[in-house]
Formats: C-alpha cells, structure tokens, sequence
C-alpha cells in the first residue's frame, strides 16, 4: 500500500511543472558544457595543452572566479535531468508532448540518467577540489581491465557500444531524426535554425564519439592503455594527424554547435 502511495506522489511530483522546468534547465547545462569543450579542442588547435573531455571543461571552469558556484549550478542542473530521466524509465513520458513509452525508449533513458548521473558526480567532484582527470581515469581502468581476458573482451564490448552510439548520433542528425524530439507544434517556426544546428552538432558529436570507440579498440588490440584515454585521446590523436588543426578546429565547432542545439532543445523538447 505505501509502495503504491509513493508510485502515485512520485508521478505527481514528475507531472509537476517545476520537475520540467529543472529537467529542461538539464539541457541548458549539457549546452554549456559542449560549449566548453568545443572551445578546448578550438583552444588546443592552437597550442593549447588542455584536457580536450568534461574533466578539461570543468577544471577549466573552476579555476575561473566564481567557477566553483557555476559548478554547483551544473551539478544542480545535471541531476534534475537524471531524475528526470529515471521517471522516464520507469514510467514513460509524462506529458502530452512526451516520447514514446517503448521498452527501447525506458531502456535508452536509463542509459541518459546514468550518463548525466556520472556528470554530477564529476561536476562536484570539481566544485569541492576533488576533481580528476577523465583520460587519466579511463587508462587506469583500461589498464586493469587488460591484465585479462574476460576483461579485454569487456573493453570490446564498451567499444561496440560507443560505436554504436556514435554512428546513432550521425544516423540521427542526417536523417533529421531528432525533429521527434521537439514538440511538433511549435516546429514550424523554429525549425529553420534549430535544423542546421542540430544536423551539424549531431554528426560531429556522433564522429567524436566513434573515435573514442575505435581508440578503445586499438588500444585493446594493442594493449596499450595509454590509448584508452578517452574523448581527449580522440581528438588529440585527430589534431595529430595532417591538416590536424583544422580537423580539430571544425571538431570543436561541431560540438559547440551541438551545445547550441541543447540550448534549443531546453526551450523546444518534449518532456
């Protein structure tokens, strides 16, 4: 009995117009972290020795003054989304405009909540002096993984799936896939600078992400961690290869464009 008064207070609360509003202030704080990636990987075309990866913008961001307060900011932002994410999982879209409440559906939103779950984590980690690097973190991990064989074969899989994420990401954003993310009523007006925004932002996005996978993969193979280092390891090894400044430079561009579209879709998502 008291399960199902918690199930029905907790949906209530999830209906509620102030729940929304912080899932959608979610998306505003992802915009400003791609901004600030996308920014890094502009920055080390140029020279810049910086952490091309959320660890790199938000270390970044806490040296800046008042950068700790801005940390809490997105820390708050983050776990709105996740929550949000989670009803989602557990019992689909709850409003009018929502998604699809397919099991494909919940299970990708579990997916969203334990991503912007692990972003809290680090956004805080930041805000309190506490914060550690992604690349440094993922090599260790990668290390370990790889004194054994069912751990190399867990490392494939991890691979498997950002490549799949990835190629998602660019499928999405070439067939225009995401204009079923946006509330079809206000579509025609907005869709003439939302489009652009998000076919750009996703493609790239969607390209990085496959680096990462792939970098998984050689270093597997080669059972070097130092490969393993994630989105910097990525795009450093793209800004290392001929003409690497410009492929880094439109690199960092796509993924600020997509941090642009976030911020759209704070306004234009469905939730």
């Amino acid at each position: 009995m008291k399960t199902d008064e918690f199930g029905r207070g907790a949906r209530r609360a999830a209906r509620s117009e102030g729940f929304e509003r912080g899932a959608r202030f979610g998306h505003v704080v992802s915009g400003v972290l791609h901004l600030l990636i996308g920014m890094l990987a502009i920055a080390v075309a140029f020279g810049s020795t910086e952490n091309i990866d959320q660890s790199g913008a938000l270390a970044a961001l806490a040296e800046r003054p008042g950068g700790r307060i801005a940390l809490w900011v997105l820390a708050v932002g983050f776990v709105a989304m996740a929550l949000w994410r989670v009803v989602e999982a557990l019992w689909g879209g709850q409003s009018a405009h929502a998604r699809s409440n397919s099991p494909v559906d919940r299970v990708k939103a579990l997916g969203i909540a334990a991503v912007y779950i692990g972003l809290s984590y680090s956004t805080i980690g930041f805000a309190v002096g506490a914060g550690r690097s992604s690349g440094e973190q993922n090599s260790a991990l990668s290390a370990r993984l790889m004194q054994s064989l069912p751990g190399k074969a867990l490392l494939i899989v991890a691979a498997v799936v950002l490549l799949s994420v990835g190629a998602y990401h660019v499928y999405k954003g070439v067939t225009r896939g995401f204009l079923d993310d946006l509330r079809t009523y206000e579509r025609t007006g907005a869709r003439r600078w939302i489009e652009p925004l998000a076919v750009v932002g996703y493609v790239a996005k969607g390209l990085t992400i496959v680096g990462v996978g792939a970098l998984v993969v050689i270093a597997t193979v080669r059972s070097d961690p130092e490969q393993a280092t994630g989105l910097d390891g990525a795009l450093k090894t793209l800004g290392a290869q001929p003409f690497g400044a410009i492929l880094l430079t439109c690199a960092g561009t796509g993924v600020a464009i997509y941090g642009l579209y976030c911020f759209a879709m704070a306004r234009y998502a469905k939730m």
